[in-house]
């Protein structure tokens, strides 16, 4: 079975430089057995799908996918008060001078997902296990796993982030708006990561729980938490990031009341969320293409 699901991934992958919307259709069947509707889409899934193909090759979009350019887009907009601090930007693991760097960092790729190394004690970094991991992800062209293009034509780089935790020395909390023509309609929070089994809560913008994963449970028992100081901050922010977009997810960190820039989100899961359920009729709704 595992030989056979690497085969199809693998070929879906060669397939997608020259049918794309094959191959997205066929992730889509994959993940929720039923075709995808490109025509006439209806869900937030669907819709991501549509962006693919008629939105997501522009420069504006490969701008701000890439995690160092968007740093740009970010100063544009006024908001350049919230970047995290940058230690160093290499085109090649080689480059890098880790004897430089302090005791904790983060090192990511700029031209995907998922490219991160968290580095909380530079003492027990495998540096050469490392600079191998890093120079893999620079060969791989991450807009054809998906198809995601607005990744297709990024300048692949490595940087290397202040490393970000809370009070506890743990992960702070992880806020993505999900922003709609320029407003921000609900936000998940990413909790608990540091037990390993991270809960996604849902709220809207006046801090109302919505029924989405795990945020029922929260409704059940009418326990879930207060609004965090620096909602309304990360709120305005938002709005500002997201103003040129049909869809963008803004992410931020909250760190004891200060906004911290995560990343702008074009296709949260790839469009292929099975988590959101009941979500993803809500939340295409609002979506207008």
């Amino acid at each position: 079975m595992k030989m056979i699901k690497h085969t199809v991934k693998s070929a879906l992958k060669i397939s997608a430089y020259m049918y794309p919307e094959f191959c997205a259709k066929t992730h889509y069947y994959i993940k929720f057995k039923k075709k995808l509707n490109l025509t006439n889409p209806v869900n937030f899934n669907e819709k991501i799908q549509w962006l693919k193909f008629n939105e997501l090759n522009g420069d504006i979009y490969t701008l701000c996918a890439d995690k160092y350019k968007v740093r740009e887009y970010v100063i544009a907009k006024g908001c350049g008060e919230i970047l995290n601090e940058l230690y160093g930007v290499y085109d090649d693991p080689m480059d890098i001078d880790y004897r430089a760097l302090p005791n904790k960092f983060a090192l990511k790729c700029n031209h995907g997902a998922g490219y991160n190394i968290i580095c909380d004690s530079k003492a027990s970094l495998d540096i050469e296990k490392t600079n191998r991991q890093l120079s893999k992800w620079l060969k791989q062209d991450f807009s054809s796993h998906f198809i995601e293009p607005q990744y297709k034509k990024i300048d692949r780089k490595i940087l290397c982030e202040k490393y970000i935790e809370n009070k506890r020395g743990g992960f702070p909390e992880d806020y993505k708006f999900y922003c709609f023509n320029g407003k921000p309609y609900a936000v998940m929070v990413c909790m608990e990561r540091e037990k390993g089994t991270p809960k996604f809560y849902y709220f809207d913008m006046n801090w109302h729980p919505l029924p989405f994963e795990d945020t029922v449970e929260l409704i059940n028992t009418n326990s879930y938490p207060k609004m965090p100081e620096g909602f309304n901050n990360m709120k305005e922010y938002a709005v500002k990031l997201a103003a040129d977009f049909k869809f963008v997810r803004a992410d931020f960190y909250l760190l004891n009341g200060k906004v911290i820039f995560g990343e702008l989100t074009f296709t949260p899961s790839a469009g292929l969320d099975v988590t959101l359920q009941e979500a993803d009729a809500i939340l295409g709704s609002q979506l207008k293409l």
